[in-house]
């Protein structure tokens, strides 16, 4: 078995720790580049944030992104809410009590289960995320009876990548490839030439949602597993690994 991780730079340490420390070969090949958006330090998203009863953050960049923006621990009254286990470990690190998905289920439809989110009539619930997220969230919570507004703090973009990279991976045997979000994905796709196309869809492609494992099916992708979650502890159990 030989990987290839695919996150946005910076964010691969703890997976590539894991698999050389098992002794698993890998490449690190960034799919995906996050920055600023043109909203990060928007007035209006921070006066929202700032007026929140429920405060729900989308991923670890949200926590980022945010948090370079404000001191995310002054909000003293909102409860504090992170879909992945990653995302509660980012919050966690900046002194933050929050409440998370459950850890079979670290996604949108895993935190719409958690109790304290059934009945929200009346409630200000913002929710940080990156550009063009899903609506799924805020529709649901709509209906709950919330007011819900967004603080897009990120925006994703596909890395400038040689396009000769996708032969490197073919020539270096890689046939495991992880994939954390929808937007990773579409760039691998894109990405892949149709030459060499027979090859991806024998890789072993780990995913982290049931929503992208459809994704990846309908690209045409066949071996596909649903880690149920992003985070490098939740990768590895899909490829029957631990540490």
């Amino acid at each position: 078995m030989k990987l290839l991780l695919t996150r946005p730079k910076g964010r691969n340490q703890s997976m590539s720790e894991a698999l050389t420390q098992l002794g698993v070969p890998y490449i690190i090949t960034p799919l995906l580049e996050v920055q600023a958006s043109k909203t990060h330090q928007d007035q209006d998203a921070i006066a929202h944030f700032n007026a929140a009863d429920i405060i729900i953050f989308i991923s670890t960049n949200a926590v980022e992104f945010s948090s370079q923006v404000i001191e995310l621990k002054k909000h003293k009254t909102a409860q504090f809410y992170a879909v992945g286990d990653a995302t509660f470990q980012a919050l966690k690190a900046l002194g933050i009590d929050a409440f998370a998905a459950p850890s079979d289920c670290q996604q949108t439809e895993g935190l719409l289960t958690l109790a304290d989110l059934q009945e929200l009539t009346g409630q200000n619930i913002m929710i940080v995320r990156g550009v063009g997220g899903r609506e799924t969230l805020a529709e649901k919570l709509t209906q709950r009876g919330a007011k819900v507004n967004y603080w897009e703090t990120y925006q994703r973009a596909c890395p400038a990548i040689n396009e000769r990279t996708p032969y490197l991976w073919h020539d270096e045997k890689v046939d495991t490839i992880i994939i954390t979000s929808g937007e990773i994905l579409h760039s691998l796709i894109k990405l892949v030439p149709k030459e060499l196309f027979a090859w991806l869809r024998a890789c072993h492609i780990i995913v982290p949602s049931s929503r992208v494992k459809e994704q990846a099916l309908a690209y045409g992708l066949e071996h596909v597993t649903n880690a149920k979650a992003a985070n490098s502890k939740a990768m590895l159990s899909a490829l029957g690994l631990s540490i």
